[in-house]
């Protein structure tokens, strides 16, 4: 996708170094970044410079090539995968990718391992992009629908940021609204600005206003009245984990949104590859629900007066604040996931059968 007209990914490997965009400037500053050791990754991957499930996957894989190049040992090798691991526990994608690229390296021999990891790194990047880009063809079908019976701009509410910044191109949810765009359809963006972190506002929007795609900020409580008005025709979110069930795991707030489109009748669609999907764990109650720093929620950041990147603190010194990453929406509130293999019921027979199961 696009920044200024030139074409970008969020990763890409280089001169032995892995080049990201550091998205916690965004909006205000576009910087790339060199990560060159693990610690480099592990620090991009907490303090989300990297963050989306795809793209955190991507850049964990990326980790165990630093690592090799770091120190080519099998017990740094594999202290820097479980340190990875560690980094982040809700998105399935980082564990899923740092496993994959293990199970790629087992029995190889030292002088080989270095490309054999590159080259699996590169192939997750890949795969991603086909699958994200599959995910917008497949979606594209439900905005085309919506938009032939209503011949007006279709309206689209998101939430969070499932956009190319969280994969390494097309993104998830706005998979399907790039395809529409493209193909001349009409489509305008409600953006939650999803606090605490601003992912909506900071990056939705960014990269929406980049590929010329109309778009409105809204405070995250906004999304209940504009369906009661008729001003949303569907919701499409992403995951950072989508049980066998079809129960979703998403950034805080995507179950009250849910909730909201399930009372007014509005369809509520989720955004997912294959790579999101977790076979293993039945009971939403294990997925293990990140808790970040409370700082996140009584600090704000944004440009002063003279343009610097300044911030603030906006609670009262004394007051505690909680701060859960992640909700879980039960898949009973799902009108349907879409992947890239096509749309399916969010449940345990409709993904069963997508995926041959």
């Amino acid at each position: 996708m696009k920044i200024d007209g030139k074409e970008y990914r969020t990763i890409w490997f280089e001169n032995n170094v892995v080049k990201i965009i550091d998205q916690t400037k965004l909006p205000h500053q576009f910087i790339i970044k060199n990560l060159k050791t693990i610690k480099d990754t592990i620090n991009a991957i907490k303090t989300m410079e990297v963050r989306g499930a795809p793209l955190i996957g991507a850049t964990a894989a990326y980790g165990i090539v630093l690592a090799i190049i770091e120190n080519n040992d099998q017990s740094f090798l594999k202290q820097s995968a479980k340190d990875l691991i560690n980094s982040r526990p809700t998105a399935i994608n980082l564990k899923w990718a740092v496993d994959r690229m293990l199970k790629k390296l087992s029995g190889v021999s030292s002088d080989k391992n270095l490309d054999i990891a590159i080259n699996e790194a590169n192939e997750i990047c890949e795969e991603d992009i086909n699958f994200c880009e599959n995910i917008g063809l497949n979606g594209l079908k439900i905005i085309e629908k919506i938009y032939n019976k209503k011949k007006d701009a279709v309206n689209i509410l998101t939430h969070c940021n499932a956009g190319w910044l969280a994969t390494i191109n097309w993104g998830t949810a706005t998979s399907p609204i790039y395809h529409a765009n493209k193909k001349g359809i009409p489509v305008h963006i409600w953006v939650d600005e999803t606090r605490p972190r601003n992912q909506g506002a900071n990056l939705t929007s960014y990269e929406l206003n980049e590929e010329g795609i109309k778009n409105t900020i809204i405070a995250d409580n906004t999304g209940g009245i504009l369906m009661q008005r008729g001003e949303v025709d569907l919701c499409i979110v992403g995951t950072d984990r989508t049980l066998s069930n079809g129960d979703v795991c998403n950034k805080i707030g995507t179950y009250l949104k849910a909730l909201a489109a399930h009372d007014n009748k509005v369809p509520f669609y989720v955004a997912l590859p294959s790579s999101t999907i977790d076979w293993n764990i039945k009971d939403y109650k294990e997925i293990p629900i990140e808790e970040r720093n409370s700082e996140e929620l009584s600090h704000m950041e944004g440009l002063d007066e003279n343009g610097n990147l300044k911030k603030i603190q906006v609670y009262p010194q004394k007051s505690k604040a909680m701060n859960l990453a992640f909700d879980v929406t039960p898949a009973k509130y799902v009108t349907a996931l879409i992947t890239e293999k096509g749309v399916c019921d969010a449940s345990s027979s409709g993904l069963k059968k997508l995926f041959n199961k």
